[in-house]
């Protein structure tokens, strides 16, 4: 009888394994869900592999249509000199340009800036564990989360926000995994005099390469290009000198711009192929969920506006009844389509209009003769500002 009672006190009080959430991944999705949930009481841990804050492999243009939402969760990126940005110039291979101010609007914030004021809030109301996630079982409404130090995790809801490709990807058995992806990326920060208030996406043989500055006053130059157009070279020197540089303005960048990382970063197996909001139970978000083409420059708000959607889904049905999980997948999947999927077929459009010569000088033409046409087409890249 006295083991009997002590069992259901225990079970009553809980241990420090049971959570409501468990969110595999700090970095952008991530950590906005823990942030916006652990702030309406909702127990959450977050289970990242690497050290928060490191620099990751991404443009750093983050568009305005998510400051009201940041804001509201505590995080004002312009306070911690996060540069706006008003204008977009574009250039085809021979440099020809366009330039038009951006409907809406963003500002530019390194990856590592961004995601250390997201984890330093996060610390305050949310438990972070450094570690590598092996194995996620779901039995009788209940998630089993392993990892690889040895730590067993409960709870009854888990969040995937584990990025563009992950080892949990082949566990889960997702589709797009099994397919080769030919595009790799490459990213690093120069000391150049670049205009505070413009992006810019610059195109060359095999890919484009995106450029604006960040809190810092460094710019910001990530670049995707195909294996194919790569491996010509052999190395990322002698690429950026002999295929970016046939651009003049990537040229004039990379001859007189000044690296601040000892060597690039770099990314390969970049997938686009299309992914599902919710596999095995699992709630996607940012990059786990879907992936926009760069040149869209939209991925880092698309990452924190997913991690949103569920948010708002979440503590809405569980304010008015058990959450039901059934109809909170339903839910998830149907809003993240609705948002996003619009902006993925216009980014696969935008990619492969760019990839060939003569669709790109098809497409500037008919942009230069009605310069109308890409404020409209960044409008179906983008969301709206809520504020």
């Amino acid at each position: 009888m006295e083991r009997d009672f002590f069992l259901v006190l225990y079970e009553k009080m809980g241990n420090n394994n049971d959570w409501d959430i468990i969110i595999i991944g700090g970095g952008l999705g991530g950590l906005t869900t823990a942030l916006h949930l652990s702030g309406s009481d909702v127990k959450v841990c977050v289970i990242e592999k690497n050290v928060i804050p490191h620099h990751k492999v991404c443009g750093e243009y983050v568009s305005n249509e998510v400051l009201p939402y940041l804001r509201s969760l505590g995080i004002d990126p312009i306070s911690h000199g996060a540069k706006k940005i008003n204008e977009f110039t574009i250039t085809d291979r021979k440099g020809i340009s366009l330039n038009i101010d951006l409907p809406m609007g963003g500002f530019g914030i390194s990856r590592f800036a961004l995601d250390n004021l997201l984890y330093q809030a996060v610390q305050k109301t949310a438990t972070v564990f450094f570690d590598t996630v092996v194995d996620v079982e779901f039995d009788k409404e209940c998630f089993t989360v392993i990892t690889k130090n040895g730590k067993t995790l409960t709870s009854g809801f888990v969040v995937g926000a584990f990025g563009k490709r992950s080892n949990l990807d082949v566990f889960l058995k997702r589709k797009f995994i099994a397919h080769k992806s030919p595009w790799l990326a490459v990213k690093n920060h120069y000391e150049f005099d670049f205009p505070i208030n413009t992006v810019a996406l610059h195109n060359f043989k095999g890919g484009y390469c995106g450029l604006s500055k960040t809190e810092s006053n460094v710019v910001n130059a990530c670049y995707l290009t195909t294996f194919k157009a790569f491996k010509k070279y052999g190395d990322i020197d002698a690429f950026q000198k002999k295929e970016l540089s046939k651009n003049p303005y990537l040229k004039e960048f990379f001859e007189q711009a000044k690296p601040i990382f000892g060597k690039p970063l770099t990314i390969g197996q970049i997938s686009f192929d299309e992914k599902s909001a919710v596999e095995n139970h699992v709630f996607m978000v940012g990059d786990s969920a879907g992936l926009i083409h760069p040149l869209c420059g939209n991925g880092m708000a698309m990452a924190i506006k997913s991690a949103q959607i569920f948010c708002k889904l979440y503590l809405e049905m569980k304010r008015n009844a058990p959450v039901k999980r059934a109809e909170l997948e339903q839910l998830y999947a149907q809003q993240w389509q609705a948002t996003f999927n619009q902006r993925l077929k216009t980014g696969r459009w935008i990619q492969k209009t760019l990839q060939y010569p003569l669709t790109s000088k098809l497409g500037f033409f008919a942009a230069k003769t009605f310069p109308f046409l890409i404020p409209k087409i960044i409008e179906k890249t983008h969301g709206v500002s809520e504020e």
